[in-house]
């Protein structure tokens, strides 16, 4: 008999909702964990840990490794081919939906670690590809990526640390993508942008909810704006302490 490799019970068992993103966790037969995403088309099954696909380019557990590895072993001069770059461009949108996936089911550690990788993945893009107009094809995501690990941060923080600890997350991803609109000489639109205001609007939404005053970094900021240095060297003290305990 032939196999019949239909997977419409599949589908219909499980209708796409476009109105929502569509996520589950599931246990493989061999009892690993698996990720799968409803879309319009069908089904994604992501892999939770390694690359999603579950893959090993030339031979390391992401394409970010064998590049990291290359570098290690040409040194800086080290140039990415286009085979490379092909590879690069599926791990991006591999850790993506799989950023996706783990924001949707609110393991938020696991998404700042798939949001890192993705960070870590332009970083070296940007120091070892030729193409600038590839390059920059994925620079462009830079800021999203950013507002994803700072949404993703930040409810951490919320969980394991309270309210305190999620403002002082999103001030943190706000400081970086300050950083980065200063680096591309844009810093006048950062006010205006939508990632920076959504992350504000959270933040405040979390002071009002939560009651939380200024950090003790904000206050430092007000302290050395104003040349209340007095005051900033105590709070710097106290930002040490904290550390310090931790």
């Amino acid at each position: 008999m032939a196999r019949n490799d239909d997977i419409e019970d599949i589908l219909e068992r499980w209708p796409f909702d476009p109105e929502s993103v569509n996520v589950r966790e599931i246990e493989a037969e061999d009892g690993r964990d698996l990720l799968q995403m409803r879309i319009d088309l069908g089904i994604l099954q992501l892999e939770t840990k390694g690359r999603p696909d579950g893959e090993r380019p030339y031979g390391a557990e992401t394409i970010l490794d064998y590049i990291l590895g290359q570098v290690v072993k040409h040194g800086d001069e080290f140039e990415m081919g286009e085979e490379e770059c092909d590879e690069v461009d599926r791990e991006f949108i591999q850790y993506y939906h799989r950023r996706i996936c783990w924001l949707k089911l609110a393991r938020y550690d696991r998404a700042v670690e798939d949001a890192d990788h993705t960070l870590a993945l332009m970083d070296v893009c940007d120091q070892h590809a030729t193409d600038e107009q590839w390059t920059s094809s994925h620079e462009q995501y830079r800021p999203f990526v950013i507002f994803h690990r700072t949404q993703a941060a930040a409810l951490d923080a919320l969980e394991q640390g309270g309210a305190d600890a999620a403002v002082a997350a999103i001030n943190g991803g706000l400081d970086t993508l300050r950083e980065l609109f200063v680096e591309q000489e844009i810093e006048e639109y950062f006010e205006e942008n939508e990632l920076v205001a959504r992350l504000i609007e959270f933040r405040e939404s979390l002071r009002d909810e939560f009651e939380v005053g200024q950090t003790l970094q904000e206050q430092l900021a007000d302290a050395v704006a104003s040349e209340e240095y007095e005051l900033a060297a105590r709070l710097r003290d106290e930002i040490r302490k904290r550390a310090d305990m931790h």
